[in-house]
């Protein structure tokens, strides 16, 4: 898989670390990867001078059937809201085809100095509509 064509998707096997004494991953590691595969799909976004700060403002997990130690697991970063001062990220947990989770994370931009919500930058949202659902 080319990195630079598919910069929302990524790959993990789920560590022992992220198990529970049911054998199934905990919900808290859900939300670790979510944000991981977060962070590996924003890296790729266009530099900004006087970038706002984003800060999750809300957080959602839908689980479809438990992940265990060492499941092949793809993640999907989508976009699936653009706002005037906030995005929505749809992280997709995908094993053998099928859709184990998805977490549903609201981001919103921030002035780094006031915290107080700002407009999304133009160059910012124009690279989020090629990833938009």
């Amino acid at each position: 898989m080319n990195e630079i064509e598919r910069v929302e998707v990524s790959q993990l096997a789920i560590p022992y670390r992220d198990i529970g004494m049911s054998g199934e991953m905990q919900a808290a590691a859900y939300v670790t990867h979510a944000e991981a595969a977060l962070t590996h799909f924003w890296r790729y976004r266009p530099p900004l001078e006087d970038e706002p700060n984003y800060g999750m403002s809300k957080l959602e997990l839908r689980m479809y059937f438990p992940l265990r130690f060492e499941d092949k697991v793809t993640l999907t970063v989508k976009i699936d809201k653009i706002g005037g001062k906030s995005l929505g990220f749809e992280v997709l947990f995908d094993k053998d085809g099928q859709t184990a989770a998805e977490v549903d994370v609201i981001w919103t931009a921030r002035d780094p100095e006031t915290t107080e919500p700002v407009a999304l930058p133009e160059d910012t949202r124009d690279w989020l509509y090629r990833y938009l659902r």
